[in-house]
């Protein structure tokens, strides 16, 4: 029984960290689509960005898409990292805290921010043997 919960923990640990990893690559290679791969389908996203993006709202996975889409297209990622070596998370839900450093391209204006990431480890599949995965179902920001 121990040898089973060790598995399933280190299975999860495994799925997070590659979660954790795409939300990085997403981010530094201003991709959304990449993003959208991580979203939530069964869950609304919440977003809530500081200036100077200034947006907050309850999306879709699809208009989530559109949203860091656009704001790709008006900002680029210069860097982006994970804030915690170790973060803590259950089996349920995890977050993951990262430092986002982006320049308007209009302006070459700088900006920093800590960013949140709210995932849920969700089970999709209906016809076809459940998988377990990390989804994101929000998206917060402090500017620093």
């Amino acid at each position: 029984m121990t040898s089973f919960i060790v598995a399933a923990l280190t299975i999860l640990s495994f799925t997070l960290s590659a979660t954790t990893q795409n939300i990085e690559k997403a981010f530094l290679q201003n991709n959304s689509a990449l993003l959208f791969e991580i979203f939530s389908a069964q869950n609304p996203i919440n977003i809530s960005l500081p200036e100077p993006i200034y947006f907050s709202d309850q999306l879709s996975n699809q208009q989530a898409y559109f949203v860091f889409q656009n704001i790709f297209s008006s900002y680029s990622t210069f860097e982006f990292y994970s804030e915690r070596k170790s973060p803590s998370s259950d089996k349920e839900n995890h977050i993951y805290q990262a430092r986002w450093s982006f320049r308007d391209k209009k302006n070459n204006d700088q900006y920093l921010f800590y960013i949140f990431f709210y995932l849920i480890n969700e089970t999709s599949g209906e016809n076809k043997p459940s998988k377990t995965s990390w989804k994101i179902t929000e998206i917060k920001a402090k500017k620093i």
